[in-house]
């Protein structure tokens, strides 16, 4: 059996090992190496963990291409809380070899993991678009209607059409067979892709207004109304990205 440096097996481990290698880095009884080894068995858990879940969320995708289906899109919508700026929606098509296992609900990912995934997402994807509802919009419409129109947009948008509508639970006004899941970005890897779409859009379009609407922290609490944002409005006034329709933004007036 070759004698292998703690160095050695920390860069083994790290690439595909083979067999014998694993069988002697487990019968190593060095400590630095059973270090290494612990941590390769732990990360390769982890991954067979976030394999399995993947797996479960591309279920609802599988059945539907082993039906016959061509195109399913997964859609979903960021930002129908906030006080301030646009809800912003996302439809996205993924081939049947999509293989990013980390996508999950972005609301369970970093702001970090989810910049990371965007142009991984984006360059996988068969097609990707987004609908947005300005304020003035959710003002006219109310907020749930102004959602179903964004959503329609994004679906209108797509460079493909498909055939099978995953939504989270909303119904979208289009003639095409929907499956309306609740928290749905949690069950369907679809969904999840188009979750980070949106919620990557809406974040940098929000730190764009904080730029032109300085005063309410647009850039930290994406239009929400947390204590910064209600005593911007106190000193500043409502500006117009704010949805007047909504109570604090009323009482601000």
């Amino acid at each position: 059996m070759p004698e292998y440096t703690v160095a050695t097996f920390k860069t083994l481990l790290a690439d595909a090992p083979t067999e014998a290698v694993l069988q002697a880095a487990k019968a190593d009884p060095r400590k630095g190496v059973q270090q290494v080894y612990q941590r390769y068995l732990k990360q390769q858990a982890k991954q067979a963990k976030l394999q399995a879940r993947f797996d479960q969320h591309m279920q609802l995708e599988r059945d539907f291409w082993q039906r016959g289906g061509q195109y399913v899109a997964g859609i979903d919508e960021v930002g129908r809380g906030p006080l301030a700026g646009p809800v912003v929606t996302a439809a996205v098509v993924l081939p049947r070899d999509f293989d990013l296992i980390e996508v999950n609900d972005s609301k369970q990912l970093t702001a970090q993991k989810r910049a990371e995934l965007m142009p991984k997402i984006l360059s996988a994807a068969v097609a990707v678009s987004l609908g947005v509802a300005d304020a003035q919009q959710i003002d006219q419409l109310n907020i749930y209607e102004a959602t179903r129109v964004a959503m329609r947009q994004a679906v209108e948008n797509l460079t493909v059409k498909p055939t099978l509508l995953l939504v989270d639970a909303m119904q979208i006004p289009v003639p095409i067979a929907q499956t309306r899941l609740i928290k749905g970005d949690a069950k369907s890897a679809s969904i999840s892709a188009a979750s980070i779409v949106a919620k990557v859009a809406r974040d940098h379009l929000m730190a764009t207004y904080d730029q032109v609407y300085p005063g309410y922290d647009f850039a930290d609490n994406m239009g929400y109304g947390t204590a910064k944002h209600l005593a911007g409005l106190k000193k500043l006034g409502v500006t117009p990205i704010h949805r007047h329709s909504f109570s604090p933004v009323r009482d601000a007036e």
